[in-house]
């Protein structure tokens, strides 16, 4: 896959992109990893003309100004104007955790754009029981409040920064050995003097203001109506029980549920699995 860039209103996004021939796929990563999350299924969605973003604040993209607010609005319309750059009116969505959950928003405000949706460990958002409101919204601001700028720290060279994040746990379960996470590293590092510095944006680790609650959660599910594969790793994640993403896929229209053994980064664990049934699907 080779490096493309879109000039956008919100700046300029980098994204990876294969032959750039076939059925018109954009590919969304998870939290705190970037397009190279997509690298290990390339190989095996020929036939696709794939698009891997990275998000603003992830891999090679811009970060977004002060003030600005890294939440689901703003990813939504990143991802409509990299569409509009491509001269894409219609297009699959494939996403991963996060971008699973930007993915499932998109195609539920923007039925007209979203053929078909592929989703990988995350089918809607992240709920909250309303009454958590004002207490969620204390502890971030706080938060927020209370950052101080602190120094990035310097990793003498990538393995260094590949060990770092082998052993933070940013997901627990993900299972990803050295090799798969020196992918994610190398696009999300930037070199400085005496090594490298992550090149997210710290902001990116600031909890949210706001959840959506279950009840908003399941209209935007009743609102996909396109036809849509989502696939779990099993056992499940504890922020989405089993029982919890069944009901999930039971509430949209045109619903497949593939669970599958692995962990939160299945996709790129068993990447020729994974990528047969995402191809086999959105060529259906």
């Amino acid at each position: 896959m080779r490096e493309v860039f879109f000039d956008t209103p919100q700046g300029r996004l980098s994204a990876l992109r294969n032959h750039g021939h076939g059925r018109p796929v954009l590919a969304l990563h998870g939290w705190l990893d970037n397009a190279a999350s997509f690298l290990p299924m390339a190989e095996y969605l020929q036939g696709l003309d794939l698009v891997a973003l990275d998000l603003p604040g992830h891999g090679h993209s811009l970060h977004l100004p002060v003030g600005g607010d890294y939440n689901f609005n703003t990813a939504m319309m990143v991802v409509l104007d990299v569409a509009d750059a491509l001269g894409w009116q219609q297009f699959d969505l494939l996403g991963h955790s996060m971008g699973a959950g930007i993915a499932s928003l998109l195609a539920a405000a923007c039925p007209e754009r979203i053929r078909r949706l592929a989703v990988i460990e995350m089918l809607g958002a992240l709920s909250e029981a309303p009454q958590h409101t004002a207490k969620r919204m204390r502890e971030a601001l706080a938060a927020q409040r209370q950052r101080q700028s602190r120094g990035l720290r310097v990793f003498r060279d990538i393995d260094t920064a590949v060990q770092a994040r082998l052993h933070a746990s940013r997901v627990p379960g993900s299972g990803l050995d050295a090799a798969l996470l020196r992918l994610l590293v190398e696009r999300g590092v930037r070199a400085v003097d005496g090594g490298y510095v992550w090149s997210s944006d710290s902001r990116l680790t600031q909890p949210s203001l706001t959840r959506m609650t279950c009840e908003q959660v399941d209209d935007v599910l009743d609102a996909i109506t396109c036809p849509t594969l989502a696939i779990f790793a099993t056992p499940a994640q504890p922020y989405l029980p089993d029982a919890e993403r069944q009901r999930r896929v039971q509430r949209l229209a045109q619903g497949q549920l593939l669970l599958l053994p692995g962990g939160h980064h299945l996709h790129m664990q068993q990447p020729a699995h994974i990528a047969g049934a995402v191809h086999a699907f959105l060529q259906g």
